[in-house]
């Protein structure tokens, strides 16, 4: 809510990349709230989120919007920031604001037309067949539909992506070296570069994988709710948790690290002085 308050809040910080920062936070704050919905679900009838009802369909189904739209808008980041760096010596193609309100706009689109699915009829609430153990009334087969595609997207588009700029970021370095210019600024870019996509893969991979292996386990195995109960249960709710700390971590790797947004902070606090001292830097 910080996030989006201060870019809403500060015009100057109406670029397309803060577009896409500022909509990130949107996608983390709503898988915050379905998963606080889903949690209260499981405190008031934990039966309920165990073998499952009707009523777990729109909180799942909230929850895997928000989970796509955030991998959509991640997706989205490393894609502008590599256009910046790769067009920024050519005039053909810049990122506008319209470029990065109608990724949004397609971004969501997609996330509820998938997350849901489940509430257009694709559920196992009438049978017993290909039901999901860990979230029913899921099917197995719309999890595996869902989670396979998306996470290879996750994990290879930021990977080309950044390793991209670092190397384009590195010819840059050496064709200044070699023109005898320095070439400082690019030095510390291509560190921060290499610095940021370290940090997205260790948050994905440590708040994604182990939601990936619990769709594989479930679509391979056969026992019932009971036979697994309460062990593999406890090792969704941690799975949950996962993915709850990635939409806290997003805004301190992409966001909140800005030295630019805490000083535009200081400014809402202190208009009087510290607002020069943001238009200055």
């Amino acid at each position: 809510c910080t996030v989006i308050f201060t870019r809403l809040a500060m015009r100057d910080l109406h670029k397309p990349i803060s577009i896409l920062f500022c909509n990130l936070a949107v996608s983390d704050l709503f898988t915050s709230f379905s998963g606080f919905w889903i949690t209260m679900q499981f405190i008031t009838n934990p039966d309920m989120t165990i073998f499952g009802s009707e009523d777990m369909l729109a909180p799942y189904a909230l929850y895997t919007t928000s989970i796509l739209s955030t991998i959509y808008n991640l997706v989205s980041v490393g894609i502008e920031r590599y256009l910046a760096v790769a067009e920024s010596m050519r005039t053909r193609f810049r990122v506008a604001r319209n470029h990065s309100i109608a990724v949004v706009c397609t971004n969501w689109v997609l996330a509820f037309f998938l997350g849901c699915l489940p509430l257009m009829g694709w559920n196992c609430l009438h049978t017993d067949k290909s039901i999901s153990v860990l979230y029913s009334p899921f099917c197995v087969n719309y999890l595996i539909f869902i989670c396979i595609p998306n996470l290879v997207v996750a994990f290879t588009v930021p990977l080309f992506t950044y390793l991209r700029i670092i190397i384009i970021l590195r010819k840059r370095k050496l064709r200044m070296k070699a023109c005898g210019q320095a070439s400082g600024s690019y030095k510390s870019a291509e560190i921060q570069v290499a610095r940021t996509s370290i940090f997205i893969w260790l948050l994905a991979l440590i708040s994604y994988a182990p939601f990936f292996a619990g769709v594989i386990f479930d679509a391979t195995n056969q026992q019932c709710h009971i036979d697994l109960y309460p062990g593999v249960y406890i090792f969704r709710n941690c799975t949950a948790m996962l993915i709850t700390i990635n939409c806290l971590g997003n805004p301190i790797i992409y966001t909140l690290k800005l030295k630019t947004l805490g000083a535009k902070l200081k400014a809402l606090k202190c208009p009087s002085t510290s607002r020069i001292r943001a238009c200055t830097i």
